[in-house]
């Protein structure tokens, strides 16, 4: 069927089969299709590989994490209030319900599953740079979504996070009674940093994603233990376990280290270090603790 088909320029330019059982010139591929090595496009009915998964579910973790963060930011308090722990708990539900149904409104439609095209190089997230232009004459605008559905369902699920934050939000708060302005605030700011990020850099954040959450949970962790105003190793440690709120956050960095590691494909042996950033901390403070420099100078 596709064998009698000229050749079309570049990369991802093709020819769509038309309802009168002809062939289109060369040129995009329809939203969902992707060209073949026959240059016909194709429809993309791929499963999503388990990486791309992980792929989703960090990009779809993002959101819910500076939600968190911002929350924690405005509450100011050292233990869990009843105000942090409802807005918390109103965040995963706007982040959760606007996952499923950016998943629903793709392809197949209603159905918990996703018809894909396979990433096969770094190249296929940024088909704008790609048009080709044979003999410097006519120029062929074959600008695509070739990695379908993963650019285009990220976008989808930050602006449901955002409609559902307008009409989840206020609710909760009304309901239970608790006000705070300044996590809505920063999410007009942080949504659209995120879009712009996902825009420019997705093909780089596919591939270095795993990389990025082990680097992201050391860096977390590092900080975490650095604002404590009492860093001798017994109170690390003691604060580490017996407080709620530090064993949380401590708890969330694992995870995050662990997703990163499971995302990489490598021995399941290796969650067993998860716990080593924290424990590496705690044992090495003694020799970075800035006040314990003071003393030798004092001494000398």
């Amino acid at each position: 069927m596709y064998n009698n088909l000229d050749r079309c320029p570049g990369l991802y330019c093709g020819k769509s089969l038309q309802e009168n059982g002809t062939w289109s010139n060369c040129g995009v591929c329809p939203r969902g299709t992707r060209v073949n090595a026959s240059f016909a496009c194709t429809p993309c009915r791929d499963e999503l590989t388990s990486y791309s998964w992980l792929y989703l579910c960090f990009m779809s973790m993002l959101p819910f994490m500076m939600h968190c963060f911002f929350i924690d930011m405005d509450a100011k308090d050292r233990k869990f209030s009843r105000k942090q722990l409802i807005l918390t708990a109103s965040a995963f539900v706007e982040v959760a319900l606007s996952a499923l149904m950016a998943i629903l409104f793709m392809e197949p439609m209603w159905e918990l599953s996703l018809y894909a095209c396979e990433v096969r190089k770094l190249t296929d997230w940024y088909t704008l740079f790609y048009n080709p232009n044979p003999n410097y004459e006519t120029t062929y605008h074959c600008t695509q979504e070739a990695v379908y559905p993963l650019q285009t369902i990220v976008l989808v699920y930050y602006f449901l996070c955002l409609l559902n934050m307008f009409l989840i939000r206020p609710i909760v708060s009304s309901t239970f009674d608790v006000r705070s302005k300044a996590p809505i605030y920063s999410a007009l700011y942080f949504m659209p940093l995120l879009t712009l990020i996902h825009g420019t850099c997705c093909g780089l954040i596919y591939y270095s994603f795993p990389y990025l959450s082990i680097a992201m949970s050391m860096v977390a962790n590092a900080i975490h233990y650095s604002l404590k105003l009492d860093q001798t190793q017994k109170a690390l440690l003691l604060s580490s376990v017996w407080d709620v709120k530090n064993a949380v956050i401590i708890t969330v960095h694992w995870l995050l280290l662990a997703f990163g590691i499971c995302s990489l494909n490598y021995h399941y042996a290796l969650l067993c270090l998860v716990p080593f950033p924290s424990m590496f901390y705690i044992m090495t403070v003694h020799f970075t603790d800035p006040g314990e420099f003071r003393e030798m100078e004092s001494r000398i």
